[in-house]
């Protein structure tokens, strides 16, 4: 890994040091020491439906769930499919699969008939939990015209339908006992979450992740913004992802603190009104959920006092959002977080006490027990602090690998153990590390690479501008040329393209300079928040 023309520690390497050893059991085990520790607080909150769960009715409804899978003949190792908005019921096979050693299959909700197909085909699923639709999507329907072609799939059972009540009905006929050796036979090791990546060309990878890979992340997401049993977190972000699953979740279960769900997707008036009525400690989002929050008309009537911390994922925080975050929703100690689903997810996070420009200009400092690196995506050897690559993760959080795909596995996990990310990234002096683009998203205009972060978060100081994303569209003579999308803060009063290129000058080298602005309502978005850049290129670029 050594390059002899550099020092050691001049290298773009970090490992990270712990302060506490890692966990070397179950998410059931795991589970079963907090319910008995706190089991008269609250585990879970359903804002929306009105429910609510100490630890030791969620304890008892998970292992209730458990048997009835068990009475479903659902074994260890087998495929359990979940397919749904966020509601309290994911939660609840959440754990109940991992009591059992089943393999938790996360699908998109936002899925459609030839996805869902992909997905019950290619990880085997043999029952499948699901919503009975969301949004236009009739899911029964949907499943209905898949069922012929997927031979694995031998049940369905429908939250809120006599199904659900018949598999919670169904674990009266297990002994507790037969799910207590169950459980006592599984290793941490495990396969227990199969997580769909959403690739933009092809069919999306299955990465696989054990009990040990998103305990142990969600364990130490939330120790490093110091969770206890008195922390409330509100989670609008969506559960199939890892964001909420593990993130969420398990950093929750793991440490005794509560699951508040404000709705079953994202709404910003229900996310506040949630943090308000449950007395929230952290908040989760996406940059682009806390715009949408802090632009309500009435955000300011909202009591979000009781906040102090939260977790901003998915890509980097505009400064300007980050102020008002901060000083506005009283977010003194929100943490930024960087990672990816195959490394459980995260791999990088700041502090509690970093500074402003920490929490803005990067995406944190290794995580405990984990390996990063910065390599020259040519040539795989470590460049120097300060210089962009790409970045690669090695450690406990790396997955198993893709379901049942071991040349793509091969592909992303090189031979010793590093995980590549795609993504292109400068690690600083201090170790902290900047996020530059992804590899196939920076721009190259005549020769010089252009890297779109940098000019959003310059736009973003933009008196005008409420989100802005910038991608690079085909130009005869440059090859590419840098398009800004704009989200106007006033519909009735939008940015012109000689007022954005007037915002630029004397302060961005020309050739980063959009030649071309496009104003639009919103972004295409997918489930899990992130924007989709390969769309607007579509959209914009012809």
């Amino acid at each position: 890994m050594g390059r002899g023309d550099v020092p050691a520690e001049a290298l773009s390497y970090a490992h990270g040091v712990a302060e506490w050893p890692l966990l070397g059991d179950t998410i059931g085990a795991n589970l079963d020491r907090t319910v008995a520790r706190f089991g008269d607080r609250d585990a879970l909150v359903d804002v929306p439906g009105g429910r609510r769960w100490t630890y030791a009715q969620f304890g008892a409804d998970v292992d209730e769930l458990a048997r009835g899978l068990i009475a479903k003949g659902v074994a260890k190792g087998d495929r359990v499919g979940i397919w749904a908005i966020n509601c309290p019921e994911w939660v609840l096979v959440q754990y109940a699969t991992a009591r059992i050693g089943a393999v938790l299959v996360n699908i998109n909700p936002a899925y459609r008939a030839h996805e869902l197909e992909y997905v019950l085909k290619q990880s085997g699923i043999g029952v499948l939990v699901a919503s009975l639709g969301h949004k236009s999507s009739d899911y029964r329907a949907l499943v209905d015209q898949v069922r012929a072609n997927c031979p694995d799939l031998r049940e369905t059972v429908y939250i809120g339908d006599p199904t659900w009540r018949d598999l919670t009905a169904a674990g009266a006929t297990v002994e507790q006992r037969e799910l207590d050796t169950r459980s006592a036979e599984l290793s941490c090791d495990d396969p227990i979450n199969i997580q769909y990546t959403s690739g933009t060309t092809g069919f999306p990878k299955g990465a696989t992740l054990s009990h040990h890979n998103i305990l142990n992340n969600g364990h130490r997401v939330g120790g490093l913004i110091g969770y206890t049993e008195q922390d409330r977190i509100c989670l609008p972000v969506p559960f199939y992802h890892c964001f909420g699953m593990v993130m969420g979740n398990l950093a929750a279960t793991s440490h005794g603190a509560c699951m508040v769900i404000p709705a079953p997707s994202f709404e910003p008036a229900a996310t506040l009104a949630a943090v308000q009525q449950e007395r929230c400690t952290s908040l989760y989002g996406v940059p682009t959920m806390f715009i949408a929050e802090l632009n309500l008309p009435d955000f300011a009537t909202y009591d979000l006092s009781t906040l102090r911390t939260g977790i901003m994922a998915g890509s980097p925080c505009p400064v300007e959002v980050m102020k008002r975050v901060v000083a506005e929703m009283h977010m003194e100690q929100v943490s930024i977080c960087y990672g990816m689903t195959e490394t459980s997810p995260v791999s990088l996070q700041t502090r509690m006490d970093d500074d402003l420009e920490r929490r803005t200009g990067t995406v944190g400092r290794v995580h405990p027990d984990l390996e990063v690196k910065v390599v020259d995506p040519a040539t795989g050897r470590t460049v120097a602090r300060g210089e962009p690559g790409e970045l690669c993760t090695r450690g406990y959080s790396v997955m198993l690998g893709y379901w049942d795909e071991p040349e793509r596995t091969a592909e992303a996990i090189d031979q010793g153990r590093w995980m590549h990310t795609g993504d292109q990234a400068v690690m600083r002096d201090d170790g902290y590390v900047r996020i530059v683009g992804r590899i196939k998203d920076m721009i190259i205009r005549g020769g010089e690479n252009i890297y779109p972060r940098e000019i959003e978060e310059f736009l973003y100081a933009h008196p005008k501008i409420a989100d802005v994303q910038v991608v690079g569209v085909p130009h005869e003579r440059y090859g590419e040329e840098v398009l800004a999308c704009v989200v106007p803060r006033d519909p009735g009063d939008p940015l012109t393209l000689d007022e954005l290129r007037d915002f630029c000058a004397e302060r961005l080298a020309h050739y980063k300079i959009p030649s071309r602005l496009e104003i639009v309502d919103s972004f295409p978005m997918t489930v899990s928040g992130k924007v989709r850049k390969v769309e607007l290129r579509r959209r914009y670029g012809g």
